[in-house]
């Protein structure tokens, strides 16, 4: 196996290093059980944070189709080192569970995956157990969520996204208001008759509303994205952005694939586009968007987005509803 390439020094990662500061030692504890009555399978999670601080925030992290708690680590680590509580369920999809399309059982995997993510925030006493030092250090009223792929779909359902139905109305309400804020990572998009058949037979959800999304949320899309899903461009993955009243932000990765340069993991199938440097930019600009939302008094935000327009212009761009002050 050959190391990644070492091009994380760069003038935009330092700026934006600037802005993120510098990280603490993580723990991280697995298989953490929780309750599921009811689930095919029992229900284990991750758990990674941070060493030392007080009041940390919880993230949710939906790993995309085929992964478990044992992937992301790209992401999921540096969140944890920045402050965050990350809490990464393996969903009924993963690999390992061998529920593969013609199970039976897969039909109810898309409503699962956003079951596992609200066990773990009515739980999280238990999370916060599990790992040594942990206990009386969470805010457990300050929680925010983020998915790839697959996984953004499940978040986005708790941002109030929802699916539509044979009639073309919008479907059930699946929205969590105990979320504050998300990051959908190469989000599919709207459905329609541009979805290919197999998505059509497999993949209900993929007819997604977005009007009803109103929870701030950042959408990351790679503009070489091209899903095997649907005939649409690598556009398709911008729909939340475009369509959802709460998606305030949009950062489109340049030359990007779906890995986005490679969250899953290094050399994994999926890392079809390994970039060091675009994975580096990406987790410094999840990090300040998330702690924006958390504390309206932190401009992180607004400070990394500019460093990333001064020095990083040709890794990426980052569009905006937010009222120009």
């Amino acid at each position: 196996m050959t190391a990644a390439p070492a091009t994380t020094d760069t003038p935009v990662v330092r700026a934006l290093d600037a802005v993120v500061g510098a990280g603490d030692p993580v723990v991280s504890v697995a298989p953490v059980r929780l309750d599921a009555p009811g689930r095919a399978l029992p229900l284990d999670v991750r758990v990674s944070a941070p060493v030392t601080g007080q009041r940390l925030p919880v993230l949710l992290f939906s790993h995309g189709n085929g992964w478990s708690l044992d992937g992301y680590a790209p992401l999921t680590a540096f969140w944890a080192s920045r402050g965050f509580v990350v809490v990464q369920p393996t969903h009924l999809d993963s690999r390992r569970d061998g529920i593969g399309f013609d199970d039976p059982r897969f039909g109810e995997v898309w409503t699962e995956r956003r079951a596992d993510l609200v066990r773990a925030m009515d739980q999280l006493e238990t999370i916060e157990r599990a790992v040594p030092g942990l206990a009386g250090r969470v805010d457990r009223r300050r929680v925010v969520a983020a998915g790839h792929s697959w996984g953004a779909q499940t978040v986005q359902m708790l941002l109030g996204a929802r699916v539509l139905d044979a009639a073309g109305q919008a479907a059930q309400d699946y929205a969590d208001r105990r979320v504050q804020a998300g990051v959908l990572l190469a989000a599919t998009g709207i459905g329609g008759e541009e979805l290919h058949p197999f998505a059509q037979e497999h993949f209900p959800f993929m007819n997604p509303s977005f009007s009803e999304l109103t929870t701030p949320t950042l959408v990351v899309a790679g503009d070489h994205d091209q899903s095997k899903m649907s005939s649409r461009g690598p556009d398709w993955f911008t729909d939340a952005y475009t369509h959802s009243p709460g998606a305030t932000d949009l950062l489109t990765l340049f030359d990007a694939e779906h890995s986005l340069g490679g969250i899953p993991s290094w050399e994994a199938a999926e890392t079809t586009d390994e970039n060091p440097e675009r994975v580096a930019v990406l987790q410094r600009l999840t990090t300040t968007y998330l702690r924006s939302v958390l504390d309206p008094a932190d401009t992180g935000w607004a400070k990394a987005a500019a460093a990333l327009a001064e020095t990083g212009a040709t890794l990426g761009h980052i569009d905006s509803k937010r009222p120009v002050i």
